[in-house]
């Protein structure tokens, strides 16, 4: 689990100005088209015409955070995140949090930084309740865990994959919670489907085992690749082992090899799947070597 910062889904809803506005909204638009230079002229027009509109003031500090259109600049970034704070922006709010706990474009400052994701919390920010739900979970007090669970559920409401995933885990691990894999598949399900490799992997393995979810091997291959796919050297692991024994799949020890490659490549070593392929011919080696590498480079 980690912290993130404000993505295009996620500000989705932040340059709404409210049923007030009938015109389309231009500088949104352009943002989720990738058009950052147009994005950042519109949210500057906007902002001639009136002064107080925080989510052009969001979008400025959006671009200059993450370098989009304009160079990347922290500091100009904060200084348009706290003028939309000022105003009482979520988004801002968030992104203002997780600046200072990083210190980022400002000192760094743990407490004004949890004080700023309190408050974006407060108004129902999935972004700040996820982090700040990250700040709790290293405490064991009972009510730490109750505001977790609670911050955690209204980040996985709002589809953040990586709040779903945390989530799961403590229905798994029953962590202030009565123990429930179901819910535990349920939310690893979501969270794969909403783009995260470690919800694919939760999920597949949970499908392996029968556990919280109906046994079935094949789409546990499936689950398992699809992580692989994106980087995933345990994914690759329990794949290559899955394709050498056999398993949900039909034996292929040359696909194997190739994903056990890239494993080992990311630190992950396997004797069993060492000692497995050790009967493969010199070309069904190179085989496995020329394929590990054309996935390395589709990355």
């Amino acid at each position: 689990m980690r912290a993130l910062l404000v993505s295009v889904a996620l500000l989705a809803a932040a340059l709404s100005t409210g049923p007030a506005q009938a015109a389309p909204d231009l500088a949104y638009g352009a943002y989720q088209r990738g058009h950052y230079n147009e994005a950042f002229r519109e949210a500057t027009l906007r902002l001639e015409k009136n002064k107080t509109d925080s989510a052009a003031m969001t979008l400025l500090g959006e671009l200059y955070n993450q370098g989009l259109g304009v160079p990347v600049n922290p500091v100009k970034a904060a200084e348009w995140y706290r003028l939309a704070a000022a105003r009482g922006d979520a988004k801002a709010l968030s992104s203002l949090g997780l600046m200072a706990l990083e210190g980022r474009g400002m000192d760094k400052n743990p407490a004004q930084g949890r004080a700023w994701l309190e408050e974006a919390a407060a108004k129902g920010n999935p972004v700040a309740s996820y982090n700040l739900a990250l700040i709790l979970l290293s405490s064991n007090a009972d009510a730490d865990v109750r505001r977790t669970l609670e911050l955690l559920r209204v980040a996985a409401d709002a589809e953040l994959p990586d709040a779903q995933h945390a989530l799961g885990v403590l229905y798994l691990k029953g962590r202030g919670i009565t123990r429930n894999p179901t819910e535990a598949a349920s939310l690893f399900e979501r969270a794969a489907q909403n783009g995260s490799s470690v919800g694919d992997v939760e999920y597949a393995i949970l499908l392996f085992n029968g556990e919280g979810v109906m046994k079935n091997e094949s789409k546990a291959a499936q689950y398992f690749r699809r992580a692989a796919a994106k980087g995933s050297a345990i994914a690759q692991n329990r794949l290559a082992r899955l394709l050498v024994s056999g398993r949900g799949v039909p034996v292929n020890k040359v696909d194997g090899a190739a994903w056990h490659i890239l494993a080992v490549g990311q630190g992950l070593a396997d004797p069993w799947l060492d000692d497995a392929l050790r009967d493969m011919t010199p070309d069904e080696k190179k085989k496995a070597e020329k394929l590990a590498g054309e996935r390395l480079g589709m990355r």
